[in-house]
C-alpha cells in the first residue's frame, strides 16, 4: 500500500518517465514481504536502455527492473535507498521521508 504523495506529484513523475527522464518518487509503503521497511523510492524512466545503464552504473542488477508498460522502474528500499537518493542530489525525498 503506497501513501504519502500528493496527486501532482505522482503526475509529474508519470510524465518525466513518459519523456524518458531518469525520475524518481518517494512514499511511504506497507508491504508484509519486507518488514521493517517503511519507504520505497521508484526510480522510472520509459527508455528501458537509459533506465538500465542507470542501474549498472549504480550497481544495482537491471534483472529487477519492472517491466510496466506505461511506467517501467526500480524500487529502492533499505539501506540503499538512502545511498542512491544521496548520490543523486535527492535532498527533499531524503528529508522529507526521514531517511
Amino acid at each position: 500500500m503506497a501513501f504519502g504523495i500528493k496527486r501532482d506529484e505522482l503526475i509529474r513523475w508519470k510524465e518525466a518517465v513518459k519523456r524518458g527522464e531518469i525520475a524518481f518518487l518517494t512514499h511511504y509503503w506497507l508491504d508484509e514481504r519486507f518488514s521493517g521497511v517503511k519507504t520505497v523510492t521508484k526510480v522510472g524512466c520509459s527508455d528501458l536502455e537509459r533506465l538500465t545503464g542507470w542501474c549498472v552504473s549504480h550497481g544495482l542488477n537491471p534483472r529487477y527492473i519492472h517491466h510496466s508498460p506505461s511506467y517501467p522502474h526500480y524500487d529502492l528500499f533499505g539501506p540503499i535507498q538512502k545511498k542512491i537518493l544521496e548520490l543523486e542530489q535527492q535532498w527533499e525525498q531524503i528529508e522529507r521521508f526521514h531517511l
